[in-house]
């Protein structure tokens, strides 16, 4: 008689959500051990017959095994931990895409963590990704933590700081290099005519890129300070709290450079459009009643008033740069704490430029 054939085996059915090694077991009927070593490739291991069952349960559930999991395997999580002060300052965002590509081009994800710009929450940063298994970390935070080194430290994961300095962490630096950044705006507005400056910064206690703005600011003000005629300047903390005593300080400015218009330098694009706000406010215009410059070069800047005068920060290249050193202290590499400081570019627009229209 002929061979009766067997009716074809019924499907299987599928796990609710993702199906895991588990449910491939136990479609198979062997044990998460063995569909381990069909998936990574160790078939000698197995009889052709479990190995057939074994691919046949991977090709029904659809099963993928979990990157993660096999990287955790490896020993490499292939992450790579980003903190960030503040991400809606446009600096953070766009350090972030530079170093996104350059940590994708290497086969690396970024995981990111804002901190809202409360300093109080670094140390917790560094312990949260570190639960993710993060390979090593690229931190632009407020640095005011000295806790938040010292465990980063003691996870030994490499660390890349960028524009920020932590006190006593010895890592690589990577930053605009604030002192000629300044030197270039604040002589365009001295070039420009303006001789009454105000530098205007977020509040400067301990985030070590203001500190240096504002020292930079200073030392340009006492060596200009005996030039035909004189430049003068002072400094302006702004809090995002009081606009009524940033409008007084612009007030005050004005009064001291008599007949002049005065120039403001502004530490940030958040500083800027809270300076944009106050001539707002005041009914003034940039050239005609006050010059600025500001550092940050946004997608907004050439359309605010007769267009914005900037430092334009390098982001793209920081945020490469610091990924690429992070990248190779992943690989090996054994260099003591390096410092990179990259140029900024004058963009000047009209808001530089007196007028008396």
């Amino acid at each position: 008689m002929p061979a009766i054939p067997k009716p074809p085996a019924a499907p299987l059915p599928r796990p609710a959500g993702r199906a895991t090694i588990a449910d491939v077991a136990r479609a198979a009927g062997v044990s998460k051990a063995t569909v381990s070593r069909f998936l990574n490739h160790r078939e000698e291991l197995l009889t052709p017959d479990i190995a057939t069952r074994v691919e046949v349960a991977v090709a029904a559930l659809a099963y993928v095994p979990s990157p993660m999991a096999q990287a955790l395997k490896r020993g490499r999580s292939r992450l790579i931990g980003l903190v960030v002060a503040d991400v809606t300052n446009p600096f953070s965002v766009a350090v972030l895409r530079g170093a996104e590509k350059a940590c994708q081009e290497a086969g690396y994800l970024l995981m990111l963590f804002n901190l809202g710009n409360d300093g109080a929450r670094e140390r917790e940063a560094i312990e949260a990704l570190t639960a993710y298994q993060v390979e090593g970390f690229i931190l632009n935070t407020l640095g005011r933590d000295a806790g938040a080194a010292a465990a980063a430290a003691r996870h030994g994961k490499p660390v890349v700081l960028v524009d920020r300095r932590h006190q006593g962490m010895q890592a690589d630096f990577v930053s605009l290099d604030n002192a000629g950044a300044v030197r270039l705006g604040a002589g365009h507005l001295v070039e420009a005519g303006y001789r009454e400056l105000l530098f205007i910064s977020e509040p400067i206690k301990d985030v070590s890129s203001r500190l240096e703005r504002e020292a930079a600011f200073r030392t340009f003000i006492s060596d200009n300070a005996a030039s035909q005629p004189a430049v003068q300047g002072q400094t302006f903390e702004s809090s995002l709290d009081n606009t009524d005593a940033l409008d007084q300080a612009l007030r005050e400015l004005r009064q001291r450079a008599g007949g002049r218009p005065p120039g403001v330098f502004s530490s940030n694009a958040v500083i800027t459009l809270r300076v944009a706000a106050a001539m707002a406010r005041l009914g003034w215009r940039f050239g005609k009643d006050l010059g600025l410059v500001g550092f940050d070069e946004t997608e907004w800047s050439p359309y605010i008033g007769p267009g914005l005068s900037t430092i334009a920060q390098p982001t793209d290249d920081l945020g490469r740069v610091a990924a690429g050193c992070l990248l190779e202290r992943l690989r090996g590499v054994v260099l003591p704490a390096r410092q990179i400081l990259l140029p900024g570019q004058l963009i000047a627009r009209g808001s530089s430029v007196p007028t008396t229209t």
